[in-house]
């Protein structure tokens, strides 16, 4: 284990040659390889995407169908070892991301565990290992339930056949083992005498429990201390070997007892070890401070990072906006209605087989007969209206203690006709047994399928807004909210992630930005969207209000579209479209529909409207470029582990995956970090490059000041150069925080305001050392640009700093006392501060 602390990490998403269909991979030797130009970025650990064994061809590693190896396809122990190594000797530490919550089973023979479930049934060494329902009332016949058949009546394509001298059944493309001493001649006799049933997968029985609606993923029993030393051999055998310094949980509100197994991982990495969990927190519901974690991955963060820039007094205007287009202004009450009727759907059809075996288990853990007289279809009718009003993932948290009684109270008061439901309901989760388990479960599920999987792809009115986490109906965080966040931050959990873009992140952090400025500029907005559905009207309003924020936010800077990016878009609107589920599905296609949205994208980009398009783009872009830098900076310097997701040191233009995992274009990164690294600070090195590279023929870099009025709002050297500058922010900021971590890592925070006519586009951090009222770091930047510049600009607007002198680690400028903002922010929308010696003191 490295000694560095943890001031900064670094995600890698890594992948076997046979994930990509070109056979290109990024591996542990590759990881390996970029080590240098990371420790030259500052980070101070890298975090690896999952490293146990998957699916050869998975190009995410979450569908882990071996969880005692390190993966083969990546380098296995031995190349995760060298690359820890190598990150080792160059003082970089390694964090890695653990999956406890399922397997992945869509292959059966891949997974030796579920294969010799289905082959052995409850005679399987590992049938305890995996949440299967046996009961004689679970729809199968007291069978394993398996989702496969295309029709009731399909059994009839089963065929035989043999691997390996076996004999197995064949549906298609599925095989499935057979029993030794019940292989036959005819295929549905085979089949009958197996322990598991195909069944239609439309009928609602599954009998076992899933990562939320995916068949192919099998939950796993980590309650169970065989399930648990089994899952975690490997990670034992990494902290041993001192390979790790952390570990980033997966999903752990799906386990039985997430507070219970975090005890137990705790125990196994140690007290020393970084361990952050991917917890998904209600915008008012707080991280349990019992919790043996040092907190969360971060998506609270990130909408406080994003809010803190919206224009908040656009959300009429745009509310009204949304309501034309899609018949929803998509304010508070709006999604607050769409996610519960949402959950409820979610609760009825994707995940009908989870509640009618959470009814079951109602009634099995009720040693009264109260509820006899309690119909099935009344009990998991009111089972689906409790959970789609449960507000959080799942209540049986300590500091969540009153949720569930609160939600079955008011809804006691609002239907008195679930009474009973409820009152059995309500002492099945008392007696905490199997019910209690499958409800916190069920809610959780319930709430990731019906909000972030559908709900956030159905609400328009500013789909920025629209992450994990998020809470879209509160358009945006005032200073006043967030520096109170931070604030509590700093105080409870300063060693938690903090994150901009992730793997699961609907659209990258840099296209956010620029969606984020459609609040600056409502009404051209507006406009520029009622010209372009006029001239090219989408399938449907809601569809095409949606997807035309975000191709704004894809569009190429330059205003020229190109086949690429359109390529890219129209796989995305394609997977939008399946997820908001109105007029296509995954599983129920409407190819015309779809066809028509891709039409309408080609039209778009290749069209009468295109140049309207293009035209309101080249107007926000370069605001968005400020937006991304600067609130890449309070990220880095706000408390908290900033996480800088792989390539986003550069400006970007990512959306949700497999297009967030592209490869990353190193060469020219570590290139641009050795020029920015040759002076010190790095604008004036990057200044430098910029009028040698006009010396050789290019354009002039003009006028570096920045310039603001009615119609634009630009700095021509962060025009020119974005990625550099963005790059800069990051590479100075984070080593600052490496070599600084006694004011990160546990420092203190107070917030910087501005003084004056445009004291609100001006948001700041200053942090201290731990009980220090003295700032040694002010972080400072500039919010929603383009109303800055239609407002005419500075206006006379100053910041006081602390005594002393400041220096801008950016620029190389010095300033102290009362400093003008024009001043501050004349060559770039951020400056990074250092108390200069003493000047803290």
């Amino acid at each position: 284990m490295t000694s560095q602390p943890i001031t900064a990490t670094y995600r890698l998403q890594l992948r076997g040659p046979k994930a990509d269909p070109t056979g290109r991979s990024f591996t542990f030797a590759d990881a390996q390889a970029i080590v240098p130009y990371l420790a030259q970025l500052g980070v101070s650990h890298l975090y690896l995407s999952p490293i146990l064994t998957a699916p050869a061809e998975s190009a995410h590693a979450y569908d882990v169908i071996d969880p005692t190896e390190v993966n083969p396809e990546l380098g296995g122990m031995k190349g995760l070892k060298s690359l820890a190594a190598a990150a080792h000797e160059a003082g970089l530490g390694i964090i890695v991301d653990i999956v406890p919550n399922h397997v992945g089973v869509d292959d059966p023979a891949t997974n030796a565990w579920w294969w010799d479930v289905l082959t052995y049934g409850k005679d399987s060494e590992y049938e305890p290992f995996f949440d299967i329902d046996w009961h004689a009332d679970n729809g199968s016949g007291g069978k394993l339930g398996l989702p496969v058949l295309g029709s009731e009546d399909d059994l009839d394509a089963l065929r035989l056949d043999e691997i390996d001298g076996s004999q197995v059944l064949r549906y298609y493309d599925h095989v499935f083992p057979v029993r030794p001493g019940t292989e036959g001649d005819d295929p549905v006799a085979v089949h009958e005498a197996q322990s598991y049933r195909l069944m239609y997968w439309r009928a609602g029985v599954i009998g076992y429990r899933r990562f939320f609606s995916v068949n192919g993923l099998a939950g796993i029993r980590q309650e169970s201390p065989e399930v648990f030393e089994r899952t975690h051999r490997v990670l034992r055998e990494l902290v041993a070997a001192d390979v790790i310094d952390g570990v980033r949980v997966d999903h752990p509100d799906g386990l039985a007892d997430p507070f219970g197994y975090l005890n137990r991982l705790r125990e196994v990495i140690g007290q020393d070890r970084w361990l952050v969990i991917e917890k998904i927190l209600g915008v008012d519901e707080p991280l349990d401070p019992r919790l043996a974690v040092d907190g969360t991955t971060g998506y609270d963060a990130l909408r406080e990072l994003d809010g803190i820039f919206v224009s908040r007094e656009a959300e009429d205007n745009l509310s009204m906006l949304a309501f034309q287009q899609s018949g929803s202004t998509w304010d508070e009450a709006a999604i607050m209605a769409t996610e519960t009727e949402l959950k409820r759907t979610v609760a009825r059809d994707e995940l009908a087989a989870e509640v009618t075996r959470l009814a079951r288990a109602v009634r099995r853990d009720n040693f009264s007969t109260a509820g006899d007289h309690v119909t099935e279809e009344v009990l998991i009718d009111t089972i689906v209206e409790l959970v789609a009003a449960m507000p959080v993932y799942r209540a049986d948290y300590i500091s969540l203690s009153r949720v569930t009684a609160t939600v079955i109270a008011e809804m006691n008061r609002k239907f008195p006709a679930r009474r009973d439901a409820l009152d059995l309901i309500a002492a099945a989760l008392v007696a905490d047994g199997e019910a209690s388990v499958r409800f916190a479960q069920v809610c959780g599920a319930v709430m990731a399928k019906g909000v972030e999987d559908t709900t956030f792809y159905r609400a328009c009115r500013l789909v920025a807004l629209q992450e994990v986490g998020g809470a879209p109906g509160r358009f945006g965080v005032g200073p006043a909210e967030f520096h109170l966040l931070q604030r509590e931050r700093a105080r409870l959990w300063p060693k938690a992630m903090t994150t901009l873009s992730t793997h699961d992140t609907k659209r990258g952090e840099d296209v956010r930005a620029r969606i984020l400025e459609l609040t600056d500029v409502p009404n051209d907005f507006s406009d520029t969207v009622k010209d372009v559905t006029a001239i090219t009207p989408p399938p449907d309003g809601g569809t095409g209000h949606f997807l035309i924020q975000n191709l704004l936010g894809v569009w190429p800077a330059d205003g020229q579209m190109t086949d690429e990016v359109k390529d890219r878009f129209t796989a995305y609107a394609e997977k939008a479209v399946r997820e908001a589920g109105v007029h296509s599905t995954w599983t129920d296609l409407d190819s015309e529909f779809e066809a028509t949205v891709t039409n309408w994208i080609e039209a778009l980009c290749d069209g009468p409207a295109t140049g309207r398009l293009s035209a309101f783009v080249t107007q926000i872009a370069g605001a968005g470029v400020q937006v991304s830098v600067a609130r890449k900076l309070l990220q880095l310097v706000a408390p908290g582990v900033p996480d800088v997701y792989q390539g986003t040191e550069y400006i970007e233009d990512s959306l949700v995956d497999p297009d967030n995992r592209r490869f990353v274009d190193y060469t020219a990164r570590a290139q641009t970090l050795d020029e920015i690294s040759a002076g010190t600070p790095p604008v004036p090195a990057i200044v430098a490059a910029a009028e040698t590279a006009a010396d050789d023929g290019e354009s002039a870099t003009g006028p570096t000041r920045w310039h603001g009025d009615a119609a634009r709002a630009c700095y021509p050297l962060l025009d020119r150069c974005a990625d550099r500058i963005k790059q800069a922010v990051v590479a100075s900021c984070l080593t600052l925080r490496r070599d600084r971590p006694e004011v990160f890592v546990a420092g203190g925070y107070q917030p910087v305001f501005g003084v004056g006519d445009a004291d609100n586009h001006i948001v700041g951090i200053a942090r201290s050392e731990k009980d220090s009222p003295a700032p040694v770091v002010i972080g400072i930047g500039v919010r929603r640009p383009l109303t800055l510049a239609a407002a005419g600009g500075w206006r006379g607007t100053t910041v006081t700093l602390p005594a002393g002198q400041w220096t801008d680690r950016l620029t190389g400028r010095s300033f102290s006392g009362v400093v003008p903002a024009d001043e501050l922010f004349a060559l770039l929308p951020v400056a990074l501060l250092l108390a200069d010696d003493g000047a803290a003191g």
